[in-house]
């Protein structure tokens, strides 16, 4: 059965509302991906490898939306959380899934906080501890808002745009080669040595609990269900663009100053990249991108690993606010009273590696499961694409875990 006509008017909200969700999931995601860590990773990337750096990130959006829509297809399709669809594939897998994602979680919300913190000092000079705390106390009020769905949608579109606006300011102000970096996406010196940072772009992506953020938040909002797929592939390839945006516009203001002959500060590489650029109100410009990028990541992370323990206790499952909060606050103590532990950091970079190869390899195995899809039918150039996703990240995840190795010892 169809269900009930709708009025014009009635179906006009349910469309705004539907893009909405959709762009949304899409923001969360996105904004999950554009950390702290990101913007370093891409300044120093782009100081190495100058234009031909342009082919990386160019490769790696190519993957991450193959990526994506894998596991984004299979989500919403079985209408089922991907640590519930592992537990179906192999039992146990599922909860082996939740302990690496609360580990990186953890560890990774750490980082966010801290990228909150100095994003605050930048702006307003205060201490980190205070820029932490503050940072933390408007992440949780997200979650104290009735309809936090919503809530976390706007703020992550909203801090999103501004992120790319000031971003695309200092990318003008820095005059990059645009020319030379169009031709070097297709065809780079030396290819050999742009494998290992396309495969990092790769993990820093859709790495970990990344991609599952807005494919969790689209199950939440129910868009679920074969009449929803023309919309879940939107959504995902729009996630994969927006980062994308980012990327190409950072790695273009730092392009600019690198190719000028300037040398970047290596203790605050992007930093460095948009004073030389800007000037002071640069430098101003950073502070806030790296507050954003630092509060929605720790909202983007605190949101899905609560999602991945939903499936450990029954407890969890009807008090997500009351966890995602909680999460927040162990991860700003953590932060303010011993800062951020090094190995643990280290540890959980590796194992972030090792989840995309893990959970994508799982959802494919899922995509032919008719026990888990029912009778959707997964198209094979979108297969092809995730095996190509599996063994480019598990090998970066293994360089990843011998790097671990020496830097431990």
């Amino acid at each position: 059965m169809s269900g009930p006509l709708l009025t014009p008017e009635q179906n006009a909200r349910k469309v705004k509302r539907n893009w909405s969700v959709l762009l949304g999931a899409a923001f969360l995601m996105a904004t999950s991906a554009i950390g702290p860590g990101f913007l370093t990773q891409t300044a120093v990337f782009t100081e190495r490898f100058q234009a031909n750096f342009a082919f990386a990130i160019l490769a790696s959006i190519i993957i991450d939306i193959g990526a994506q829509m894998n596991v984004w297809r299979v989500i919403t399709m079985s209408g089922k959380r991907g640590q519930d669809i592992a537990n179906m594939v192999f039992p146990g897998l599922g909860y082996f899934v939740i302990a690496l994602i609360a580990l990186g979680g953890l560890a990774f919300n750490i980082g966010n906080i801290g990228g909150c913190a100095m994003g605050f000092n930048v702006l307003f000079g205060a201490d980190l501890k205070t820029g932490a705390l503050i940072s933390a106390g408007i992440g949780i009020a997200i979650f104290l808002y009735k309809e936090m769905g919503v809530a976390m949608d706007t703020f992550a579109k909203v801090l999103g745009g501004i992120m790319i606006l000031l971003t695309g300011y200092v990318a003008m102000t820095s005059n990059p080669p645009v020319a030379e970096a169009a031709v070097k996406s297709v065809l780079p010196d030396n290819f050999d040595s742009l494998l290992l940072p396309m495969v990092t772009l790769v993990g820093g992506t859709v790495g970990g609990y990344i991609t599952f953020a807005g494919g969790h938040r689209l199950l939440d909002a129910g868009v679920v269900g074969k009449e929803n797929l023309g919309e879940v592939n939107r959504s995902a390839v729009t996630g994969i663009v927006v980062t994308g945006v980012m990327r190409v516009l950072l790695f273009l203001a730092v392009l600019g100053v690198v190719v000028a002959g300037y040398k970047l500060n290596p203790a605050n590489p992007p930093a460095s990249a948009f004073q030389i650029a800007a000037g002071d109100i640069g430098y101003k410009f950073f502070g806030m991108v790296l507050w954003a990028a630092g509060i929605t990541s720790v909202v983007g992370c605190a949101y899905t690993t609560v999602s991945f323990l939903r499936s450990v206790h029954k407890w969890i499952d009807i008090n997500v606010p009351k966890m995602i909060i909680f999460f927040i606050i162990a991860s700003t103590a953590i932060f303010v009273t011993i800062g951020r532990p090094v190995n643990l950091l280290i540890l959980a970079g590796s194992l972030n590696g090792l989840i995309l190869p893990i959970t994508l390899g799982t959802m494919l195995l899922a995509a032919r499961n008719k026990r888990i899809i029912g009778d959707y039918k997964h198209p094979t150039w979108l297969m092809i694409f995730g095996i190509l996703a599996v063994l480019i990240t598990a090998w970066a995840g293994w360089q990843s875990l011998m790097g671990m190795q020496a830097l431990l010892k």
